[in-house]
């Protein structure tokens, strides 16, 4: 029977790999944001027999409860066990998971929680208060339980007459498995509706990979710190791992110094890594026992910038395999550096793969000529030029019609093609700030700092750092004659921490007379990025610019 759902192949794997470890949290991380005061000693353990036994057991409570095919429930358990164990029980079900981050403040979780039309939320006892705040600052009107309490839910669906009548409703591969959001460049985030055959493809894409990043089956231990709010480690190392009977070691975040010793200490073969990761542990002493030693097979991830690629793989002795990829394209229609040449040092993401139409194309929509930047427009290749990407975005066809303009993917990425066919990242097209694997919205961070009342005129953009990769830059223009100080720069800051999550707050802060503008009165975004970029570089010349990325801790 063909699997169809990310249960079915969950059923499968267990069946192959009963035995063999599933999952593996260390006890570090199982202690992290626990909600105790007392460490844990102890790691998590799981094999697939077992992961499969309690994802069933939880199968059956969630049955009990009136949820049916379609639903969603949104589910707040971080980097956990418990989180793939809801994430399991759910899908057999055939109920969508709406993973909420524990790092966003109440505002994001109530616009969160009311645009993706959730009938639970389900959470750890002490992230409760926040769900229970979002509920209640959206005015919505759901249960709020935690993980251990499912068998006390009873759903009404007095209000879901029409829908309860298609009792017919089956999983399928089209059935949606998860909504991730990821901001854009329009603001409020954007619901990523995943199918089973999203994950599915991703899982696959994985499996069959050659080259470096060749899996043995039975034997991978991949470790990640990356959220499993993100497709990287929910679709991309949980299928990759669950596909080829695999051990996936999920670490609650990175902690760069006790990174290496972590990775030997769990038998890690594999790596998942953002660009900012390499170039903290670069500079980081060196040691001599930086390198592994062939433990490590590769590490899998994207960003890295340039001058650190080569010297990170002659210290730590594995290489980098650079991939591009979306929460919009999944795992499975990535690009990836796999096979040489990789050319290190050039932001390489290897060749147009087999199973991708691709196209770089101008302003103009005109292809451009070999060797000149283009945005990167992806397919698949045969009858269905969809498939295994998302479904679309939730509440927003017309932003879904935008996306694939003329049965093309537009990726908003600028790529250039090198002779031999070899693909390199040059810029992001959309006014998207990435910092440290997270997306920014810039036009979120703008709404936020416009509620000031200092605050005349607000322009968010990206400036590059060399650490986390992007740093959100604001410019603004006050109301009054008020001092132009540090003082103010960071309450500033301060004001904008009640609303967004502490990464999205500006790094950088410069007070100017005006903002760039067009004739319709809109920021000129590629003044104000060649402007920030300026103040940025020699940033001891400007008196009016603060660097507050010190103040961007949690």
């Amino acid at each position: 029977m063909a699997v169809i759902s990310v249960y079915q192949q969950l059923l499968e794997s267990a069946e192959q790999y009963a035995e063999r470890p599933f999952l593996h949290i260390p006890a570090s991380a199982m202690s992290a944001d626990s909600g105790s005061a007392e460490p844990v000693e102890q790691p998590f353990d799981a094999s697939y027999a077992q992961i499969l036994n309690s994802s069933n057991q939880l199968h059956d409570q969630y049955s009990e409860t009136g949820l049916k095919v379609g639903d969603r429930v949104a589910i707040l358990l971080q980097n956990k066990p418990e989180f793939f164990q809801h994430w399991f029980a759910l899908n057999a079900l055939g109920v969508c998971v709406v993973p909420v981050n524990s790092e966003l403040m109440v505002e994001e979780v109530s616009y969160l929680l009311g645009h993706s039309d959730v009938k639970l939320a389900v959470g750890f006892e002490h992230k409760l208060p926040l769900l229970r705040d979002a509920v209640a600052g959206a005015g919505l009107q759901f249960p709020v339980v935690s993980n251990t309490q499912i068998s006390s839910v009873v759903l009404s669906r007095e209000d879901d007459v029409a829908e309860r009548s298609d009792s017919s409703q089956q999983v399928s591969l089209q059935t949606e498995c998860a909504i991730l959001y990821t901001s854009g460049s329009t603001g409020k985030p954007k619901g990523c509706l995943l199918s089973n055959q999203y994950f599915l493809s991703s899982g696959a894409w994985y499996r069959d990979a050659e080259g470096y990043c060749r899996l043995e089956k039975g034997v991978e231990r991949l470790a990640t710190p990356l959220p499993l709010v993100h497709m990287n480690a929910m679709a991309c190392s949980t299928m990759g791992m669950m596909m080829t009977g695999g051990c996936l070691i999920q670490l609650d975040r990175f902690h760069p110094r006790s990174w290496a010793q972590t990775i030997r200490e769990t038998g890690a073969t594999v790596i998942h890594y953002l660009g900012v990761m390499p170039a903290i542990l670069l500079n980081m002493p060196a040691q001599a026992e930086d390198d592994f030693n062939g433990q490590v097979k590769f590490g899998f991830g994207a960003g890295v910038n340039p001058v650190h690629h080569a010297p990170f793989e002659q210290r730590f002795g594995f290489p980098l395999i650079e991939s591009w990829g979306m929460t919009e394209t999944g795992c499975g229609n990535c690009i990836t550096a796999i096979v040489e040449p990789r050319h290190v040092g050039t932001s390489c993401i290897g060749k147009q793969p087999e199973n991708l139409d691709i196209m770089l194309l101008d302003e103009a929509g005109d292809e451009v000529a070999l060797g000149e930047p283009g945005e990167l427009l992806v397919r698949a290749k045969g009858d269905n030029p969809r498939k295994g990407f998302f479904s679309g975005y939730y509440k927003n066809q017309a932003a879904t019609d935008e996306a694939w303009q003329d049965g093309w993917l537009h990726t908003g990425d600028i790529l250039r093609q090198g002779e031999d066919g070899s693909l390199h990242f040059v810029d992001r097209l959309k006014n998207v700030i990435r910092r440290s694997g997270e997306n920014i919205s810039a036009l979120e961070v703008e709404a936020t700092l416009s509620l000031n009342p200092q605050l005349d005129q607000v322009a968010v953009t990206a400036v590059p750092d060399e650490i986390r990769g992007d740093e959100v830059f604001a410019c603004v223009v006050l109301k009054d004659n008020v001092l132009q100080e540090r003082a103010l720069a960071e309450q500033i800051l301060e004001h904008a921490r009640a609303s967004l999550a502490y990464y999205k707050l500006p790094g950088y802060v410069v007070f100017l007379d005006s903002l760039p503008l067009t004739a319709s009165n809109k920021p000129q975004r590629a003044e104000l990025k060649k402007l920030a970029r300026e103040i940025v570089e020699s940033i001891e010349s400007y008196t009016n610019c603060f660097d507050l990325r010190a103040l961007k801790k949690k």
